[in-house]
């Protein structure tokens, strides 16, 4: 079964999905979608960094994501004003992995995979990588969950209860470095964030609870990966692209669900 690219590339995408959905939740809560940007887009300059040394692409981008992630949460725990920071550090680093990649000799690199995903050519070594950082990130948000959304409600409150905000801001930024080394293969450093915030905001239009939020968030990126799949089969679109459009016409459906039950609702 595993021999066919297309039952490889919808596995990716569930994989992808299973981290994302959760975390893609807490991102919304916490308005950290400058935080998915920037360490998304460090990814290319983790590729650079791996072709430069000869490691693994996967293992460049995972040190480098940490890396800005890292930076990213150190900054915003000192107060920085991360509008203006996290738009400079984001875009910043992706001309510098797309510079550093044209400096290579060489090597030559089809970027636009980088960008904007290749999932269909997703292979079982991806495969197995994509799995086990997803389940890695949904083990450990399910572990912190209640930890989390006290952090994410009230960090005074957290702290009252015996809490530490940092450790549970420093749990959400090493998922996040880790959904993006995954999530690199499958729509792309560009659309990373999308991945994160798109089904998750959709989610949250008919959620009545977090927990509901969250599953609801996994099951349209897992809808929305299918629905990309077949777009890009049946019309030979971008898979990655795909992927997103297909969330973002989920995300209008359920927005306007809401809008129809609420004024059903209404007096």
């Amino acid at each position: 079964m595993l021999d066919d690219f297309l039952t490889r590339a919808a596995l990716a995408g569930t994989g992808v999905a299973v981290a994302a959905g959760p975390l893609g939740s807490f991102v919304v809560w916490r308005r950290m979608a400058y935080f998915g940007d920037a360490t998304s887009h460090a990814a290319i300059l983790g590729v650079a960094l791996a072709l430069a040394l000869g490691l693994p692409v996967i293992a460049g981008t995972t040190l480098v994501a940490l890396a800005m992630a890292g930076t990213v949460s150190a900054l915003a725990g000192r107060g920085w004003a991360m509008d203006t920071t996290l738009g400079v550090l984001a875009h910043s680093a992706l001309a510098f992995g797309l510079v550093a990649v044209s400096f290579l000799p060489g090597v030559r690199v089809d970027l636009s995979a980088f960008l904007f995903g290749d999932i269909l050519a997703v292979g079982r070594a991806d495969l197995a990588f994509i799995w086990l950082g997803a389940l890695a990130v949904a083990v450990l948000l399910a572990w912190r969950w209640q930890a989390l959304l006290t952090s994410t409600l009230n960090e005074d409150l957290a702290c009252s209860a015996g809490l530490h905000p940092g450790r549970e801001r420093l749990v959400l930024t090493l998922s996040l470095a880790i959904v993006v080394a995954v999530a690199l293969k499958v729509v792309g450093a560009l659309l990373i964030a999308a991945l994160l915030i798109v089904p998750a905001a959709a989610a949250r239009s008919l959620a009545r609870t977090p927990e509901a939020m969250a599953i609801g968030a996994t099951l349209i990126a897992i809808l929305a990966t299918f629905g990309g799949l077949g777009l890009s089969i049946t019309h030979d679109t971008p898979a990655g692209p795909s992927i997103i459009a297909a969330a973002a016409v989920l995300f209008a459906l359920l927005l306007a669900l809401s809008a129809v039950r609420r004024g059903q609702l209404s007096p």
